[in-house]
């Protein structure tokens, strides 16, 4: 039987080129991730700068006419110029507001004009003042708005009395356009409290401040994250509780507009703000 001869296999010299154009795959692949990655950093390391432009103008460092840049009828314009001037139209829009009575530019939240607003609320709300039914104090937290439970509840209820309205009314108008952090607060006197709706003072101080929050929200439209409620009960009274007077003062519902060191949350002491008003900030009296 005859075998037949295997063919002689000639070595391939070309076979390089699969392992070649493999890497010239791989390669061009890391290329295109590095320069995708550069292009997102860019991005960012202009929307960055534009944020630090667009904060010194409102410091009256920079000239705000400069804060886009010029058209070129000549040639495409840039894409980075682009995105520039998006970002501009975005943060503008974001982060400044227009007050609609005035038609100036409101500060931001971040810096809010504290002194302006307290004299917007002390002018608008002079007659309720004068009553001994609203108090405005600045503190070292904010401006604090104290509503008496003569002017506004009926005792031991939640329910606003009609007059009420107006004096919100007022407040949301002067407050709304800075658009401002508010924390309700409620507080009561020493007496116990046990109803069938409320068994304690603990319960109707929370459901006050929560009635007011739905007011601000339902009839004057403010956002919820702006708000925030919270019930301390007779633990932060104002004055002694050993008189009627005192107990009167002490059952109230504090508007705190918190300004940009304000924390969220609750009051200090009245005698860690005695402490702190020795040095230099104003009392937080009724």
């Amino acid at each position: 039987m005859i075998r037949r001869k295997r063919p002689v296999q000639h070595a391939n010299h070309e076979r390089w080129l699969v392992s070649y154009a493999d890497f010239i795959t791989l390669l061009f692949a890391f290329f295109v991730v590095l320069y995708s990655s550069s292009q997102v950093d860019k991005r960012r390391v202009g929307q960055l700068a534009l944020a630090i432009q667009v904060a010194f103008e409102k410091m009256g460092i920079f000239d705000s006419s400069n804060s886009t840049p010029a058209l070129v009828k000549t040639e495409p314009m840039p894409f980075s110029d682009v995105q520039m001037i998006e970002n501009a139209a975005r943060v503008q829009s974001l982060e400044r507001i227009v007050n609609p009575t005035h038609g100036e530019l409101v500060g931001a939240p971040e810096h809010p004009n504290m002194q302006e607003m307290q004299r917007q609320l002390e002018t608008a709300l002079a007659p309720q003042i004068a009553k001994h039914l609203v108090s405005v104090t600045p503190t070292r937290e904010g401006i604090v708005v104290s509503l008496r439970e003569l002017g506004f509840f009926a005792s031991g209820s939640t329910v606003l009395q009609p007059s009420a309205e107006d004096t919100l009314g007022d407040f949301v108008k002067i407050v709304a356009p800075y658009r401002v952090r508010i924390r309700i607060e409620g507080h009561t006197d020493n007496i116990p409290i046990h109803t069938a709706k409320y068994g304690s003072n603990w319960e109707l101080s929370t459901a006050r401040a929560t009635e007011i929050i739905k007011v601000f929200i339902s009839q004057y439209g403010i956002a919820p994250e702006r708000l925030s409620a919270s019930g301390y009960g007779e633990y932060y009274p104002v004055t002694t509780n050993d008189t009627p007077e005192g107990r009167a003062t002490n059952r109230r519902v504090d508007l705190v507009i918190l300004n940009s060191n304000a924390d969220t949350g609750p009051p200090l002491p009245p005698a860690a703000i005695k402490r702190l008003d020795s040095q230099g900030t104003p009392e937080r009296n009724p």
